[in-house]
């Protein structure tokens, strides 16, 4: 039987725009949360991007599915109090304008906590509340290059001039799922003391957070053989990533490989020494690999054992069987008509969602069912 889900019953106010979080009360939607997304007067800036269907935009509904929208002027004292009275009413709040902003608008922490004391209240932001980079501007590529990620990348390639551009927002991504789970456990600690708490997430944190590697051997430069690095085989036109990591992975590689000399070859007979002679290890893989067929390797290592993955583009990753089995893609409903997106990147056991169409609010859409009014006066700009 389908359980109830998970967050049902507990109330969030939405005040993020754009990626990391906007997807961050998603996720709390995804979960059974009722989540008023409060937007400016023209809308969250997402609500115009590309890919747009009859001026709809599928990257604004990926990232709010599921979510109300109310239109209000926070800088309007009669509706900035009627943001800071959903705020009375909520378990959380989301927020991720640069540190202050809220403050200044009369909705920053301490006056929302004053509101409601056992509110759950989240800040999303490029360095933190608080310290010497708190008030500095950034955005996902910012954090990128400052965190160290982007040189730690370029200094895997084997020829890189210069960083890599960026068109993928890891930080944005991982901030919503970090401020999801930090969420959830403000929420238990909140079942337990029955007070609330101002949970501060950091992209600059979490981008450092990735460097799990790279930020311990740079505090000991002299004590490491330095990182293996997995690089793409050039397979019959196309590529192949192989990583035989652990010595069962190296037998078994070469054993495809019908290469018995490499077990006794002092330079990878361990998993130490090929550690130490990796470059040269993936060298005799790659010049085994380029003149077969991509598809018949791939499934020959997978069927001996061996981690490996021909590189797929983005509709083919889509297209996989496996996306479809475990129901990894939703639908979502708006003036467009339907799309589909990802859910979470996870499943329960006991709690599946039950909506077959995610609809994805207009904008102001619900201000009459959540203020009991349309939407105010001065925000009649209609934006899908």
């Amino acid at each position: 039987m389908n359980q109830a889900a998970p967050l049902s019953g507990v109330k969030v106010v939405d005040f993020t725009i754009m990626i990391a979080g906007p997807y961050g009360g998603r996720l709390l939607a995804d979960a059974g949360a009722d989540v008023v997304k409060v937007e400016p007067p023209e809308g969250d800036p997402m609500r115009s991007r590309a890919p747009l269907r009859d001026g709809a935009s599928s990257y604004f509904g990926s990232l709010n599915a599921g979510k109300k929208s109310v239109a209000l002027d926070l800088k309007q004292a009669r509706q900035r109090e009627q943001a800071l009275a959903l705020v009375a009413e909520a378990d959380v709040v989301i927020e991720n304008f640069r540190p202050g902003v809220m403050a200044k608008l009369g909705l920053g922490y301490d006056t929302c906590s004053e509101a409601n004391p056992a509110l759950i209240y989240c800040s999303i932001s490029g360095y933190g509340q608080r310290g010497p980079k708190a008030g500095h501007p950034a955005y996902a590529p910012i954090l990128h290059a400052v965190s160290g990620f982007d040189l730690a990348n370029s200094g895997y390639q084997r020829s890189a001039a210069e960083p890599a551009a960026t068109g993928i927002f890891i930080a944005d991504v991982m901030a919503g799922q970090v401020s999801y789970a930090a969420i959830l456990t403000a929420l238990l600690g909140r079942a337990h003391s029955g007070k609330g708490d101002h949970v501060d997430v950091s992209l600059y944190d979490i981008m450092l957070s990735t460097l799990v590697y790279e930020t311990q051997a740079v505090q000991e430069p002299e004590r490491s053989p330095g990182k293996t690095v997995y690089r793409p085989c050039a397979v019959g036109g196309e590529y192949l990533l192989i990583a035989a990591i652990t010595d069962r992975n190296f037998r078994a590689l070469v054993a495809v490989m019908d290469r018995p000399d490499l077990l006794t070859d002092s330079r990878f007979a361990t998993m130490t020494e090929r550690e130490l002679h990796w470059e040269e290890w993936l060298d005799e893989v790659a010049a085994w690999a380029e003149d077969k067929n991509v598809d018949r390797l791939e499934r020959t290592l997978l069927d001996n054992g061996i981690p490996c993955a021909r590189y797929r583009d983005v509709a083919e990753a889509l297209a996989d069987p496996q996306v479809r089995f475990r129901g990894s893609l939703r639908t979502a409903v708006d003036d467009g008509g339907t799309f589909s997106y990802l859910g979470p990147p996870w499943t329960h056991g006991a709690w599946r969602q039950g909506t077959p169409e995610t609809p994805v609010a207009r904008l102001g859409a619900d201000n009459a069912e959540v203020l009991g009014q349309g939407r105010p006066e001065g925000t009649e700009r209609t934006v899908r």
